[in-house]
């Protein structure tokens, strides 16, 4: 898929050409690889959210649903359930 992104900040745009040929590498794969961490990130983050909410519950003594809670997880794509091969 082609994407075209207008950087408002020219020193950044120089920042990243230099620093992914000095690596060897193009700028969309240091685009394409920010982009991945940045979501990886927020996930991570509602994840920590979701997790207080569930530790808050419990110790105000309700009761939480952890089948619900990860196959949502599951249904999200956030977690993969793969089933233990020595069982």
């Amino acid at each position: 898929m082609k994407v075209t992104i207008a950087l408002r900040d020219e020193a950044l745009y120089r920042s990243v050409k230099v620093a992914a040929a000095r690596a060897g590498r193009q700028i969309r794969d240091v685009v394409e690889e920010a982009l991945s961490e940045w979501l990886d990130s927020r996930e991570t983050a509602e994840d920590i959210v979701v997790s207080g909410e569930a530790i808050r519950a419990h110790e105000r003594g309700e009761s939480i649903d952890a089948d619900a809670l990860f196959d949502r997880m599951i249904a999200e794509g956030r977690v993969e359930y793969q089933a233990d091969p020595e069982r």
